[in-house]
């Protein structure tokens, strides 16, 4: 069994923003003291994917279905039913973002999005890059240089 504390709930100021599954899927495994870490394991995802799926933001196989029916408790007609439809991206909240750690990714792209615009055309030429098959990977570390009082800096 995971500890409680560290179990990621649905955050309730979206909540009408979210596709029904997301309810779902939280409730499941908010249930069961499941983490996405626990899920990404048992689905052979990354616990970012996951935790898309939960949001709506990603799409399900129905492997995924299937699995997350048995792991979660929930039938796997109901998660058909919410899974495996197309996901309804960039709805999830407002623009510029108020939640403070999403408005850093958000400052992230809005510092630096052109650095990343000119380092991957120069090494890449001219096109378009895909969030769509992204792949992320969150770790700690701490900077030691970095203001006090801050969150340690995050590694993508």
């Amino acid at each position: 069994m995971a500890d409680n504390s560290k179990i990621a709930v649905l955050d309730s100021s979206i909540v009408d923003r979210l596709p029904l599954s997301s309810k779902t899927l939280f409730d499941a495994k908010a249930s069961k003291s499941l983490t996405f870490a626990s899920i990404a394991s048992a689905l052979e995802r990354s616990e970012v994917a996951v935790a898309a799926l939960f949001y709506g933001q990603a799409q399900a196989s129905p492997a995924d279905v299937s699995k997350l029916s048995s792991l979660l408790s929930i039938p796997e007609e109901v998660l058909a039913a919410q899974l495996l439809g197309f996901p309804d991206r960039g709805r999830a909240g407002p623009m510029p973002p108020v939640e403070p750690l999403i408005y850093r990714l958000y400052e992230i792209v809005q510092n630096y999005g052109y650095a990343y615009k000119a380092v991957l055309n120069e090494k890449f030429g001219d096109g378009i890059m895909s969030a769509i098959s992204f792949s992320t990977k969150v770790e700690k570390e701490v900077d030691d240089k970095g203001p006090s009082g801050r969150l340690p800096f995050t590694r993508f």
